[in-house]
């Protein structure tokens, strides 16, 4: 992999740790004591330091190191979390997605003079030896002793001096003075049950032991060194204090994801010696020798061994379980860039359309064998298709969680106590559609936040909770997927929107239209009946283009509105934009593809309906009032009908209409291809496709073409 390659690796990766680090942080703000989200939290700052700093982004590191230097001091209880510091971290996370964007010489004196102010007000939460630990801090100080002042339990050490100790030229006590400079000897006990009767007493032979409680802020490691020129004739068990073991199950949860054996482990983390673990591979080996005794594993051996305790040797065990699983799933994905998937896409489509051709061939030859290995083709490249397809699913939670960032601060601002409430974030839609739903839905959010949600006075007047609720949620339904946005706020006030519509000269009559009418007034361009124009909203722009990019999308919103209780904006989508099944209708020489998910039956019209037809625009199907659109005359086509008419039934959310034509073709894959700018505009044609025998077929806009039809029969039914 060369540099480019590592280079946008690291980019996506930190786009990955700036998403966390947010959504890490509003999960604090509800609940700021949680050890396991503090440490995550210091984690994704200290992974994106120490990448940066491989590629050279020393103005990235710097500004994370300062970061750092607070979530340490947060992890380790030294500071609060609040609402104020909750915030500059908020900022922290934009400044260095703002910086990682940008090259060190692109970065302006006004990116410089947001970067130290933020810096500025971290300055009370950072300690006062901060700057002085900062030299010293590297991309493994996560696994540094602590600063000294943290501890206040004792070490406790246990040493058996050998009997030959004195003959090597080792004076005991002097160890023991020497352990002194390293702290304070609380306790020092002399061991003597090893000393002989008087008469087998060897005046040159040591028979001592001590047991001692060390009060320092030290290392396991550091203590070790004491006894460094005496190990090899003592027996020494370093005890850690209790205070110690939360602090290295700690360090062990906090270690990379990297394939550590068990011991390693237990040694990064300060919990064991590099001399304690050859002892234990020693011990183990000898036991392994033995056939009379089962092998034993080397946690065991250790912890028999007093070196280490049964709690860290668990976390280490519950650290590597968690590693493995982590690599597993890792290796169930494969990056891809987002272009070669668009491409795999499109050469499938064109696949689809030669599939149609060589079946429409194969047809007009009628060849048996040769329909029969068309078929089976054309079953191939299907079970391609939908397997394409599925690559390019995505569930919509990633875009959902977005959101608790926007109703975080937009609720901030304005004053309000807003809840954000998220449920099916499992829907799975195409990557695409993903991407351009954002921004609608963001509006819709903003929208709902500052206009939705009573202000709490408001609110408390009215008998609700002061806090106010806004929802999202999603969820498929005939072969397309929902997306609610919904409020307990004050609702649409019908009449005032009425009002304004007419001052803006949008209708001329209010007469005759339904709430759903009304409330799609909304959408019209500079639009609001806002009061005061925020920072959010209130222009009368941006509803427009809501729509607008919904319907771009093949998609269509609607709106549920009840005065004083609430709203509900529902965008309803088709799952994908590349590849759909259709159902292929003929009106004289044209072709039109509805597509399948949105049809219900297929029914050859009566001569008493075709007659009835011609005086309304509904049919009795089956007792059911069923409003219709002839789509020769809607589209102005040329001809007659012919002998036969047949109405397809289509479905669009809760409505049902009836679409007349000439023929039933049969299902089609269809491959949808955008119209033209000049056709941009074009109502009730969402794209076009190419038929196996190269002719163009246009795919119907159901949910335009349903939404007409219901229009017109409540009319009808008015009049």
């Amino acid at each position: 992999m060369d540099q480019d390659d590592l280079l946008d690796t690291f980019l996506a990766e930190s786009v990955d740790m700036l998403e966390q680090m947010e959504r890490l942080l509003l999960e604090l703000e509800e609940d700021a004591g949680d050890p396991e989200q503090l440490s995550a939290l210091f984690r994704c700052v200290h992974t994106i330091k120490g990448s940066a700093g491989l590629f050279g982004f020393d103005h990235v590191v710097e500004f994370a190191h300062a970061v750092e230097n607070v979530l340490d001091r947060l992890r380790d209880g030294l500071i609060e979390f609040d609402t104020t510091l909750s915030g500059l971290l908020f900022q922290c996370r934009d400044h260095i997605a703002t910086l990682i964007d940008l090259d060190a010489a692109d970065i302006g004196a006004d990116i410089c003079k947001i970067g130290n102010g933020i810096i500025l007000q971290l300055a009370p939460y950072q300690g006062e030896d901060d700057e002085e630990n900062a030299g010293s801090a590297n991309a493994g100080d996560e696994q540094a002793a602590p600063a000294a002042g943290k501890e206040t339990d004792s070490w406790h050490i246990s040493v058996r001096f050998s009997p030959d100790v004195l003959r090597h030229g080792m004076e005991p006590l002097s160890f023991i003075r020497y352990l002194g400079k390293l702290g304070e000897l609380a306790y020092v006990c002399t061991i003597t049950e090893h000393l002989p009767p008087a008469r087998e007493f060897d005046p040159e032979a040591c028979y001592l032991g001590f047991e001692i409680d060390l009060q320092a802020a030290t290392s396991k490691a550091a203590i070790e060194e004491v006894f460094e020129f005496v190990r090899e004739d003592c027996e020494l068990r370093i005890l850690a204090p209790d205070a110690r073991l939360a602090e290295y199950i700690d360090l062990i949860q906090n270690l990379p994801e990297e394939d550590y054996k068990l011991g390693e482990m237990l040694i990064a983390s300060g919990a064991l010696t590099r001399a304690e673990l050859e002892e234990g591979l020693n011990a183990q080996a000898l036991l392994a020798g033995d056939d009379a005794v089962p092998k034993a594993r080397i946690g065991e051996v250790l912890v028999e061994s007093g070196a280490v305790s049964p709690d860290v040797v668990n976390a280490a065990l519950s650290k590597q379980k968690q590693t493995r699983d982590a690599r597993a799933q890792a290796n169930q994905y494969v990056r891809v860039q987002a272009d070669k998937l668009d491409n795999l896409i499109n050469l499938v489509g064109e696949l689809v359309i030669a599939s149609a051709a060589a079946n429409l061939t194969a047809q007009r030859n009628g060849d048996t064998q040769t329909r029969e290995a068309i078929a089976a083709v054309s079953n191939l490249v299907e079970e391609i298709r939908d397997g394409s397809l599925e690559l390019r699913m995505v569930p919509i939670g990633e875009t959902f969680q977005r959101f608790k960032r926007v109703v975080r601060d937009a609720s901030q601002e304005l004053g309000k106590d807003i809840r954000l409430e998220i449920s099916g974030a499992d829907a799975e839609l195409d990557k695409t559609m993903v991407e351009r739903i954002a921004d609608p839905l963001t509006h819709m959010v903003r929208n709902a936040v500052d206009h939705g949600i009573e202000a709490a006075e408001v609110r408390t007047a009215a008998g609700k909770p002061v806090e106010g609720t806004v929802h999202l949620d999603a969820y498929h339904e005939a072969g397309s997927i929902v997306i609610e946005v919904k409020d307990d706020g004050g609702g649409l006030n019908r009449d005032k929107i009425l009002a304004k519509a007419l001052e803006r000269g949008v209708i001329q009559s209010a007469e005759g239209l339904t709430a759903q009418e009304t409330y799609q007034l909304i959408f019209e361009p500079g639009f609001s009946t806002a009061e005061q124009v925020t920072n959010l909203s209130g222009r009368g722009v941006g509803m427009d283009v809501v729509r607008r990019n919904i319907e771009a999308l093949r998609g269509s919103v609607e709106v549920e509105s009840e005065f004083g209780q609430g709203t509900v904006m529902r965008i309803r989508l088709p799952l994908t934009l590349a590849i759909i099944d259709g159902f292929l209708t003929g009106i004289g020489e044209s072709r039109y593809v509805v597509p399948l998910e949105s049809v219900v039956e297929c029914v050859e019209l009566t001569p008493a309906q075709r007659a009835e037809s011609r005086q309304r625009s509904f049919v009795n199907l089956r007792g059911e009032v069923l409003p219709f659109i002839r789509l020769r005359d809607y589209f102005g086509l040329a001809g007659e009908a012919g002998r036969r008419e047949n109405i397809v039934v289509v479905r669009h959310g809760p409505h049902k209409a009836g679409l007349i034509v000439d023929s039933l073709l049969g299902e089609y894959q269809t491959v949808i291809k955008p119209l033209g700018k000049l056709f941009s505009n074009l109502g009730a044609i969402s794209g076009s496709t190419i038929l196996g025998s190269g002719e163009v077929a246009l795919i119907l806009d159901v949910p335009a073409l349903t939404q007409r039809a219901a229009e017109q029969e409540a009319r009808t039914a008015k009049a």
